[in-house]
């Protein structure tokens, strides 16, 4: 089934990335996130009937009945294309008790669903991985609070001194807890301000991102922030898996996201859109750790597989060589997507880059083949 696809236009878009890609003409607009799956909010479509409809009319030939009886007769994942120009809202996603409970308490208070102060747009957590197409980088969990008091120590900063005794002294998760929260706070503003300035120059390379961010977002409360997170930087290939309560932005680069079928995000800053602080400080997890990088294992010959810890989505990257064929096991729902060359479905469903196909459980093994690259996303084990 051959998919119609929406590309999300966020201001934090890349106006030239997408279109180079796909071989397309600019808009002149941001081209931020190309959508391919059954959400509700930009659903794709099969001969103009929405993917959530093909479904919902027929989840065990759709999805195959494991599939739909583990996740309630609905797509587990969404797939998407990143093509990021500035960096995205800093930010956190809930668990799957936390998104059901924070769900039903918004209904129960009558927030319309498409409110600017609503939070959780559905009952699902949003466990997700960004594997990158170019260089990618991005911000990741809390770095260790020593590291950090090091870091801040360097801007030469005197009103920082608090922060980094605290975060030099205190128990970690606790310190972290409470420098995030103060860096937040409004009353926070004038040193946030002076961070700010002492970013713009500094001359050090491991605050050259910090700085970046500065730059792109002067005056938000994220900026500050952003310093007790890890910068991680993934060379094409390479796979990042972020889990509940894991602070993270993206800050620049093409990638294919995989993610649970879910649009729950809360914002910590960098960002003009809705921050709910005393729900964040509930979300997010203060334990500091190494960002979690997902190593590509071997499936067949150019086959690449990222299995994650997230039962809703697993992702393989196929290098077609214009000679063998990749077959495809049948009995679950995939998405295939073309990201280089072209790529053939049984000879006959010919994809380009940003092209897109559904192969529902009932189909049996697919041969994929071409001269490209495609990624391919399948529920999780």
């Amino acid at each position: 089934m051959r998919l119609a696809t929406t590309i999300r236009p966020y201001d934090w878009g890349s106006v030239t990335a997408l279109p180079e890609l796909f071989g397309t003409e600019p808009t002149g607009q941001p081209q931020a996130e190309l959508w391919m799956g059954a959400h509700p909010g930009a659903p794709s479509t099969v001969g103009g009937v929405p993917l959530d409809a093909v479904i919902a009319a027929d989840p065990a030939a759709a999805l195959g009945p494991g599939t739909a009886g583990r996740f309630g007769g609905r797509l587990p994942y969404l797939l998407k294309i990143l093509a990021v120009a500035r960096p995205l809202s800093l930010q956190v996603h809930p668990s799957a008790e936390q998104a059901r409970a924070g769900y039903a308490a918004e209904n129960a208070r009558g927030i319309p669903l498409d409110a600017r102060e609503r939070t959780y747009k559905d009952d699902s957590h949003k466990p997700e991985m960004v594997c990158a197409v170019t260089p990618f980088h991005g911000l990741c969990g809390f770095r260790s609070p020593a590291a950090t008091a090091g870091l801040l120590d360097r801007l030469g900063v005197p009103g920082l001194r608090p922060w980094i005794g605290a975060l030099r002294d205190g128990e970690p998760a606790a310190a972290l807890r409470t420098v995030f929260a103060e860096m937040l706070g409004d009353a926070a503003a004038p040193l946030r301000a002076e961070v700010e300035r002492a970013l713009l120059a500094a001359g050090d390379p491991e605050l050259a991102p910090y700085a970046e961010i500065a730059r792109a977002c002067p005056g938000d409360r994220g900026v500050t922030a952003a310093l007790l997170l890890h910068h991680v930087e993934l060379a094409p290939g390479e796979a990042l898996y972020l889990g509940a309560g894991v602070p993270h932005a993206y800050l620049g680069g093409v990638a294919v996201e995989i993610m649970a079928n879910s649009d729950n995000v809360l914002r910590c800053g960098l960002t003009s859109k809705h921050i709910d602080v005393p729900e964040l400080m509930r979300v997010v997890g203060f334990a500091p750790g190494e960002p979690h990088r997902v190593a590509a294992e071997r499936g067949g010959p150019g086959e690449h597989r990222y299995l994650p810890p997230a039962p809703e989505f697993a992702l393989a990257r196929h290098e077609l060589d214009g000679e063998r064929a990749h077959e495809l096991p049948g009995g679950v729902p995939q998405i295939v997507v073309c990201v280089e060359g072209e790529a053939r479905l049984d000879g006959v469903a010919a994809l380009r880059p940003g092209e897109s196909a559904f192969l529902p459980a009932e189909v049996s093994n697919t041969l994929l083949e071409g001269k490209g690259t495609t990624y391919r996303a399948t529920p999780g084990a």
